[in-house]
């Protein structure tokens, strides 16, 4: 058995890692190619992000789902340079909205630059992505745009907040199968669909991408509580310090208005409180850690990677 990649995947087959592999390192070129502009400074703030790395999990999908048809079908490579495209571009918006200094261990480019640099360079990259994508067919060109609809809709209803009378869990569930399962649905579904799969197959890539997905960014809110930046390669309770109500804290909230406890209501205003304070953050964690919150959002991540397998 070998490992692979980032995900410490273990592999029995030689053949299937290698072609993987090949796929990967042909995405990483097209990546670098599609992100070169006639103007050197565009083409510097493209590939900001390119450069910085990246666990590269869409196209990895999007190769695996191609293995269920013709793997070397013209249209793979393609669709898999289409998704990590529009992902690398959503990332320049969200560290806009979200005031973010940092990326994948890199300054962000609206801290390298400015607010205007970095969302005109995520409208370069969807531009990229939409001329990839135009030589892939009608049905992926559409298939796609549903997609980007849904992950605009999701980052709006996160803006937004809960409907009136709608619960704040079931919102951020359909926000988070929004911004982040639709663009990983369709990894699957194009690499399936453009190796010429059956519809059967299609259809069940497009299921399963939507609900690991979900367990993806389920288990990322779990990790920014209950694993050390050892571990994760990521700093402990950054979102909780930048006031994101990730579910944990959502089961918090829910558990503290249910029970009523003195102890579940300090717990939640240590929380909903100011973090930046490097002792208060660790107060909050710990109490996170030992809470119910915590385990009912393990339960929610571990049935959600269930469903999709």
């Amino acid at each position: 058995m070998t490992v692979v990649g980032p995900f410490g995947l273990s592999v029995r087959d030689a053949a299937l890692e290698a072609d993987i592999l090949a796929g990967l390192a042909a995405v990483e070129e097209g990546l670098l190619a599609a992100t070169k502009s006639d103007v050197p400074f565009i083409t510097e703030a493209a590939q900001h992000l390119v450069h910085a790395g990246g666990k590269r999990f869409r196209p990895l999908l999007a190769l695996l789902a191609a293995q269920f048809g013709d793997p070397h079908a013209p249209g793979v490579v393609p669709s898999a340079i289409v998704v990590e495209l529009t992902h690398l571009a959503t990332l320049y918006h969200d560290d806009v909205m979200d005031e973010a200094d940092v990326r994948r261990g890199v300054p962000s480019a609206n801290a390298n630059w400015d607010n205007s640099i970095a969302v005109l360079t995520g409208d370069f990259l969807f531009s990229r992505a939409s001329h990839v994508l135009s030589d892939l067919g009608t049905e992926a060109v559409a298939i796609q745009s549903e997609a980007f609809e849904r992950l605009v809709s999701g980052q709006i209803l996160e803006t937004i907040g809960p409907r009136d009378g709608q619960d704040p869990i079931d919102h951020y569930l359909e926000v988070i199968s929004g911004k982040t399962g639709s663009l990983i649905a369709v990894s699957g579904r194009l690499g399936a669909l453009l190796a010429g799969a059956d519809r059967e197959t299609v259809a069940t890539f497009t299921r399963y991408g939507e609900r690991i997905g979900t367990a993806f960014q389920l288990a990322d809110d779990v990790l920014d509580i209950a694993s050390d930046s050892n571990e994760s390669g990521k700093t402990p309770g950054t979102d909780l310090r930048e006031g994101v109500a990730t579910l944990p804290v959502l089961h918090l909230r829910t558990l503290a208005e249910r029970s009523g406890s003195a102890e579940d209501r300090a717990l939640l205003e240590l929380v909903e409180g100011d973090l930046h304070d490097d002792s208060r953050l660790a107060d909050a964690l710990a109490g996170l850690r030992a809470h119910e919150a915590l385990a009912q959002a393990r339960r929610d991540t571990v049935r959600c990677a269930e469903q999709a397998r």
